[in-house]
């Protein structure tokens, strides 16, 4: 299969007056296309780093990076822009949904930063929406819905491009036991349909979901097996 990622001594260094912050200390590693791979460590071991890296939210320090086989210094802003609107979806542990606007308007709104065809639009909401089993709740409001319905609308809303990569950084961090076992699971269905996946969490039971693991400690890879 294709490589989607591939980085190389990838470092992160944060300055902060004298204080000089290693978060992230020569990783190497590749993503091939259709893997779902979950990057796992505890609080302060550099997965949110390498996860804002990969997900172009910032830069490494010193290191390479490549997606789909380009190197990702050589891109201009506004490539960087569109490849994050348009390759990747993202889902973050607080859901980040627009309050008093309805799960299809919040799904909706990664379409908003190109002008496309109306209907078109509307067929690509409903397909997300029914990926994750909210068809029926379209019109509510965002705060008219559960935690678990909050984070399968944030899946719709990374779905609704049809990214080449979706990366979930603590997805399940603010659910219960019950609705992040179907979050997981929904995760696993999409990435059986052929989607590619990149999970951050510090707890193994939800890294055990994806089909690779990769242990971080200290900002750096310590482990990188298969599940």
């Amino acid at each position: 299969m294709a490589n989607l990622i591939e980085v190389k001594n990838l470092s992160k260094t944060y300055i902060n007056g004298e204080i000089k912050t290693k978060a992230l200390c020569g990783a190497s590693f590749k993503v091939e296309k259709g893997e779902f791979v979950a990057i796992m460590g505890p609080s302060g071991s550099g997965k949110s780093t390498l996860m804002q890296i990969l997900g172009f939210l910032d830069k490494p320090t010193d290191g390479e990076y490549f997606f789909q086989g380009k190197k990702v210094e050589n891109f201009e802003d506004d490539e960087l822009s569109e490849i994050r609107n348009q390759e990747v979806g993202f889902v973050f542990q607080a859901f980040n949904l627009l309050p008093r606007t309805s799960v299809f308007e919040n799904v909706e709104l990664p379409l908003l930063y190109k002008r496309g065809d109306s209907r078109k639009n509307k067929e690509k909401i409903n397909k997300a929406l029914e990926a994750v089993s909210l068809s029926h709740r379209s019109s509510y409001f965002s705060n008219q819905i559960s935690g678990g319905q909050k984070q399968r609308v944030a899946i719709a809303r990374a779905l609704v491009n049809d990214p080449k990569i979706i990366f979930a950084d603590e997805p399940t961090g603010n659910l219960d036991s019950k609705s992040g076992k179907m979050i997981m699971e929904i995760f696993q269905k999409l990435n059986q349909e052929g989607k590619t996946i990149v999970l951050i969490t510090h707890e193994k039971e939800i890294a055990e979901y994806a089909r690779r693991m990769i242990q971080m400690e200290d900002g750096k890879i310590i482990k990188d097996q298969m599940t």
